[in-house]
């Protein structure tokens, strides 16, 4: 079932995620979430942006430096040479 913990709705009902929670989904402070109400149940999940999913994501490829810098410099020449 994973990592469960309870806590409490506060004022202006604001709930706290707990620490364990947070470590074992990788939310961090100030990251976005969406929450999702569920047949009457609530889904909290992180949004992840470009740079999570680089570090921590599925990998589907495998590109090498050298390929990133030549489609660089391809781009580069490409908007150079619109004018």
């Amino acid at each position: 079932m994973g990592v469960v913990v309870e806590t409490r709705v506060g004022r202006k009902r604001v709930i706290v995620i707990p620490k364990a929670i947070a470590e074992a989904v990788r939310i961090d402070e100030g990251q976005r979430v969406r929450i999702v109400a569920v047949g009457g149940e609530i889904v909290i999940k992180p949004v992840r942006d470009a740079v999570w999913l680089a570090l921590y994501g599925k990998k589907i490829g495998r590109i090498m430096p050298e390929e990133v810098e030549e489609e660089s410099l391809r781009e580069q020449e490409g908007v150079s040479g619109r004018g």
